[in-house]
């Protein structure tokens, strides 16, 4: 797979046409307004949050709120583009995660519109992440937690080099009842350039 940095793995300040990273077909950027049909169809659409992220009908002007705000980016985590040849195909996010009184790991999550999943877009993405987030932050750990009927999504997080760590007991609410979750990381040492 090859690799580079765009300008937001270099200094100054990143832009809606930045590029985080690239991998073979697969690109993160910064959101911008254009952008926000992807989060409609993945968040206000039951088809298109697909059978493991469909959570009920939400508000649908918070990625707007939080785009006007901060640009979807803060120092406590932050929702990135993914994208094919510039064409928006989902997100991709990130959040911290406290472990100790003086340390946090980050844990991120992915969502891919329904034509682009099953592809390898989101084992590239969440790669690229990882990198990222290793290069410019300190944690040691990445993480990811999802629906142990994902087997999907477990997969694409083995292929981006996550370790099975094991099954959170009711974890998540979702369509009226709980379901157990699968807990995978990554570690900064396991991480190859």
């Amino acid at each position: 797979m090859s690799f580079h940095c765009g300008r937001l793995c270099g200094v100054g300040s990143p832009t809606s046409d930045s590029l985080l990273a690239v991998a073979d077909e697969v690109a993160l950027r910064p959101a911008r307004e254009d952008d926000m049909s992807v989060f409609d169809q993945l968040f206000n659409d039951p088809d298109g949050a697909g059978p493991f992220q469909w959570y009920g009908w939400r508000d649908p002007t918070r990625f707007r709120r939080r785009l006007a705000e901060n640009g979807l980016l803060t120092d406590d985590g932050g929702t990135l583009m993914v994208v094919l040849a510039d064409e928006p195909v989902g997100f991709i996010s990130w959040r911290k995660v406290p472990t100790s009184m003086s340390s946090f790991c980050w844990n991120i999550g992915i969502g891919l519109m329904p034509g682009h999943r099953g592809h390898g877009y989101g084992t590239q993405a969440q790669r690229l992440l990882v990198r990222y987030l290793f290069a410019h932050t300190q944690v040691q750990r990445v993480e990811a937690a999802t629906d142990v009927d994902n087997h999907a999504e477990q997969r694409a997080l083995e292929k981006a080099g996550f370790q099975r760590e094991g099954v959170l007991r009711g974890y998540g609410f979702r369509l009226g009842a709980w379901h157990d979750g699968v807990l995978y990381s990554v570690l900064r040492d396991e991480v190859t350039s």
